[in-house]
């Protein structure tokens, strides 16, 4: 008589939909709608924002900065009418947020963005001053 058992583990199907629909498909889906930043340091002197918005005009976009934060939000909104239709007005919208923390090192005076082909570029200058300094450390007696 074979006394060898088959190991079955009964979540096995459960397990692999959860990791095609997770993993797979819906970050894929997700991914693909969202737009992307990327955020770099250029030689040491600047920080660089990029983000891709190929579906916003430069007029629906603002570049902020506030407290030491840069804020960069785009939103669009379009309204179509169709009066062969029974509904009076079509709206769809989009929007996108971003905020990053900026370091002590930037000189916010100097901040410049541009926008050309869908990319918003905001450069953001570093300043070569440090702050740090050494404390003495004095001893009790």
């Amino acid at each position: 008589m074979n006394r060898d058992l088959a190991r079955v583990n009964p979540f096995a199907e459960l397990d692999a939909l959860s990791r095609s629909l997770f993993e797979d498909g819906l970050t894929r889906t997700l991914r693909g709608k969202t737009p992307s930043t990327d955020v770099y340091t250029e030689d040491d002197k600047a920080l660089i924002l990029e983000a891709h918005l190929p579906n916003f005009d430069e007029k629906d976009i603002s570049v902020t900065v506030d407290r030491g934060t840069l804020v960069v939000q785009a939103e669009r909104r379009e309204t179509e009418e169709d009066k062969k239709k029974k509904y009076v007005v079509r709206e769809t919208s989009s929007s996108f947020y971003r905020s990053i923390a900026l370091p002590d090192r930037v000189d916010d005076s100097k901040i410049t963005a541009k926008f050309d082909k869908g990319v918003l570029k905001v450069t953001i200058p570093l300043t070569d001053s440090s702050s740090e300094r050494k404390i003495a450390i004095e001893s009790e007696k």
